[in-house]
């Protein structure tokens, strides 16, 4: 039977734009070593699925003041194998400013240590702030960094797998350390990337990381319909995502046949109150400590850097031109719909996205939470959820003790772990 998969969208103070500024949160946030691990073993206790970490690579000091520091994510993913058995480790990672061979390999090790958990976020990087701290280079152009991406999967599959026919002897009388099998060069040269290989670690037990990807720009969708096996999406609208799997997965068949399935996981944020009334004040509260400035900021940053100081907040948001901005094509899309379905003013649109930072807001009573992600996974908007509690540890907290025992009586998640590794524990296939 299938089942609902969970994800843990790990956040120092949680992903409300505000939460650093509530008292119950973990007063160094994304800096608290201790309490990171003590919220992932949370999260395995309650059998999810995976805990995924995104990553940033500047100081955002106006829109993210809580993610202005924070720990590199495959070094601090590594120690969280050891502190953990089971759930998977999924590490953001950019292609635009990083090289084939060393992101390679440092998937290759966080995967031969934690067993065979590790999965790869593939994100290209749109960001001005991040080029220029890449030797002041420009960023390049929307489509042209998925045509890098491509190219840069591509290269480091090969390194993955220059090892396969290889089996190590390691005879000690002989003299033989390897069989007569030498590891294959890549002797790759394309658009972007000249590498000659092989990579200088052994076959990790995946083979490679689980494949993830979270564009669902035309663009991005077409990347993710040739190489991803998780698809993270950020949607609002129960019937835009079930359109959206819909097509997802027909960009799929199409591209790799019957064989090939696409786990198709959007965020939720959840806020939880033992009565409705409860669950509204929660939300209110950390809606109130949102600085108007943030959250334009935040929401110019989702817009590609548009200047929204001189409009007014109680304008329609449809009457905003949008057309010289340069960021992710389909978030935009998606903030867009929303406000026209919805017919949201600046201000409205600013305080929704500022919040969840673009997710589908859910705010009620542990069973309505269950009820939501349940008719979401039922109509096929979603294979499972990217859990994005709001605070942490008290909303997370919140979330799995009221929320997933509910989910687990209905037989929709997991009450226990397979064996095997992170690909195996999600029934997907071998490589």
């Amino acid at each position: 039977m299938k089942r609902m998969k969970l994800g843990f969208f790990m956040a120092g103070y949680g992903h409300h734009v505000a939460s650093w500024r509530h008292p119950d949160v973990a007063k160094r946030g994304t800096m608290d070593l201790e309490s990171i691990i003590e919220n992932v073993k949370t999260a395995e206790r309650a059998n999810f699925d995976f805990v995924f970490i995104s990553d940033a690579l500047f100081v955002d000091k106006k829109t993210h003041p809580d993610l202005m520091t924070r720990f590199e994510p495959i070094n601090l993913m590594s120690v969280i194998s050891r502190e953990t058995k089971d759930i998977g480790l999924i590490v953001t990672a950019s292609t635009t400013f990083s090289q084939p061979f060393t992101l390679a390999r440092d998937f290759a090790t966080l995967d031969h240590i934690s067993n065979g958990r590790a999965g790869w976020n593939i994100v290209t990087s749109g960001v001005n702030d991040t080029a220029q701290n890449f030797n002041g280079a420009q960023n390049m152009e929307h489509d042209l960094r998925y045509d890098q991406a491509a190219e840069f999967v591509d290269v480091a599959q090969k390194l993955w797998h220059s090892w396969d026919k290889v089996t190590f002897d390691r005879d000690q009388n002989k003299g033989q350390f390897i069989s007569a099998e030498e590891p294959e060069a890549v002797d790759y040269k394309g658009s972007f990337f000249q590498v000659k290989g092989p990579l200088n670690i052994e076959r990790s037990p995946q083979g490679h990381p689980l494949m993830v990807q979270a564009g669902s720009s035309k663009k991005g969708v077409e990347f993710a319909s040739k190489i991803a096996e998780v698809i993270f999406t950020a949607q609002t609208d129960i019937d835009a995502a079930t359109k959206f799997a819909d097509n997802v997965k027909e960009k799929v068949h199409d591209a790799r046949g019957n064989n090939q399935e696409v786990v198709i996981m959007p965020g939720i944020f959840p806020v939880i109150g033992d009565t409705e009334q409860e669950a509204k004040d929660n939300y209110e509260e950390l809606q109130e400590l949102i600085l108007p400035e943030i959250g334009l900021e935040l929401l110019s940053s989702y817009l590609g850097d548009i200047d929204l100081s001189g409009y007014d907040l109680n304008m329609p948001f449809d009457q905003i031109n949008l057309d010289s901005g340069n960021g992710i094509q389909s978030r935009i899309e998606i903030i867009q719909e929303h406000a026209r379905k919805n017919n949201l003013t600046l201000d409205d649109v600013m305080k929704s996205v500022a919040g969840a930072r673009g997710h589908h807001i859910t705010v009620g009573t542990p069973e309505k939470i269950a009820d939501n992600m349940e008719e979401w996974f039922v109509k096929g908007a979603a294979d499972g959820f990217n859990v994005m509690p709001p605070l942490i540890p008290t909303q997370f907290e919140l979330f799995v003790e009221k929320v997933v025992p509910i989910l687990q009586e209905r037989g929709l998640v997991q009450k226990s772990y397979n064996v095997g590794t992170l690909r195996e524990k999600l029934g997907l296939k071998v490589k």
